[in-house]
């Protein structure tokens, strides 16, 4: 009789300076029990490659698939480590939700957001989802639309929320926790098995303002 497969776990991959306990990604970690956030190290003098290091450690440890829960320069260090890995990170990866990937290449950009510059521009080798704010600082939709594309990602379109993160109020997320179980389930299929993404309108989603 075959062994039933462990369900997948989140790994909370958060940005500079770390989630505070008003973002969403804590309180998804408070609130549901397959949340783990991966301790990156250096959280306020991120290095590019430490952060990849500590992510590949995390995702190597995990006992079961993991879909990624990344927020701001969390997704370019996840978008790093799936370039340098390649099809070898398709394994214990099942998905990824990508927030508000900050533009390491954009004018005035805070040095160390700079670090992580130029953006990767390989195919996530993994289903995606990319949410992006129409009012975010930290990068245009533009390029997070030519984020999403290049990486064979949906886009979703958050409208005006900022930064997506706990000055957005958010919450719990539960729009974020529904496009979560979409990956969690398998319900996005295969880079491979993908057309292109189209350059038309990307998918609308309201915030959900529940604080």
């Amino acid at each position: 009789m075959s062994v039933p497969a462990s369900p997948p776990i989140c790994l909370i991959v958060p940005g500079l300076g770390n989630s505070g306990p008003g973002h969403w990604q804590s309180i998804w970690e408070r609130e549901r029990g397959d949340c783990r956030r991966v301790e990156l190290g250096r959280w306020n003098d991120p290095l590019r490659n430490l952060w990849i290091s500590r992510l590949d450690q995390a995702v190597t440890a995990a006992p079961s698939p993991v879909v990624l829960v990344a927020h701001s320069l969390g997704c370019l260090a996840v978008a790093w480590w799936a370039a340098l890995l390649g099809g070898s990170a398709l394994g214990p990866v099942q998905g990824a939700l990508l927030v508000a990937p900050p533009d390491p290449d954009r004018s005035n950009v805070d040095p160390r957001i700079a670090r992580f510059a130029p953006i990767p521009t390989k195919p996530l080798p993994f289903p995606a989802i990319v949410v992006a704010s129409r009012t975010d600082p930290y990068a245009s939709f533009a390029r997070s639309r030519a984020m999403a594309r290049n990486w064979l990602a949906d886009l979703i379109d958050m409208g005006r929320s900022g930064h997506l993160n706990a000055e957005s109020r958010l919450g719990s997320w539960q729009n974020g926790q529904a496009l979560l179980q979409t990956l969690l389930g398998g319900r996005l299929p295969r880079p491979a098995e993908r057309p292109l993404p189209r350059s038309g309108p990307s998918r609308r989603l309201r915030p959900a303002t529940d604080v």
